[in-house]
């Protein structure tokens, strides 16, 4: 079964001013396009392989056009318009999400300036994680290089830090653009992940 672009669930300009249209519609249009192009390719090619030599030459692509999409599918639930645009991105209502953050970190503040702190270290591209330990079933800040998807712990938010997320926009400024995008999170579909990965 070949996969797809997911649609995105707002327009590409709904997340505006924090992240332009121009920067949606190339990102999910072009860029997560190509990873699902990728990954078909890949899938097909692996299954007409002869050899364990030609299944283990195809991991790599494998790895990066799978890790593309998977991350990037999670990618666009992760955001959602601000409320001067008629959504409640960056709205953390109280619940068990706010309670865990509070735990862990001290505050939401404290949070997002330790996941950007973090995030914005990443040398070259890759993706910031807020996720939680299937084994202590506490929430962690952690990174992964390139398009790797996260493994070690279940996804709650992921932040993309691919210069394709951000450059038209913020430059080489990664700061500016990791400050902003908490204003168009959508805590909503995190709390659901996070009550799912904690049952």
């Amino acid at each position: 079964m070949a996969h797809s672009l997911p649609p995105l669930d707002y327009p590409y300009n709904a997340l505006e001013p924090y992240i332009s249209g121009e920067i949606m519609t190339l990102h999910h249009t072009k860029h997560h396009q190509t990873y699902v192009n990728g990954l078909n390719a890949a899938e097909s090619a692996y299954a007409s392989a002869a050899s364990p030599k030609q299944h283990i030459a195809l991991q790599a692509a494998l790895k990066f056009n799978g890790g593309g999409h998977i991350n990037h599918s999670l990618f666009w639930k992760n955001l959602t318009p601000s409320p001067e645009k008629g959504g409640n991105g960056g709205v953390l209502k109280d619940g068990a999400l706010k309670k865990a953050i509070d735990s862990t970190f001290g505050s939401v503040d404290n949070l997002k300036k330790e996941f950007n702190a973090t995030t914005a270290a990443i040398q070259g591209s890759g993706w910031g994680w807020l996720g939680v330990n299937p084994s202590s079933k506490r929430l962690e800040i952690v990174t992964t290089a390139n398009q790797d998807p996260l493994l070690t712990h279940v996804p709650i938010i992921g932040v993309d830090i691919w210069e394709h997320a951000f450059y038209l926009q913020y430059k080489n400024v990664k700061a500016d653009y990791l400050t902003a995008i908490w204003s168009v999170i959508n805590f909503d579909e995190a709390e659901k992940r996070f009550a799912e990965a904690t049952a």
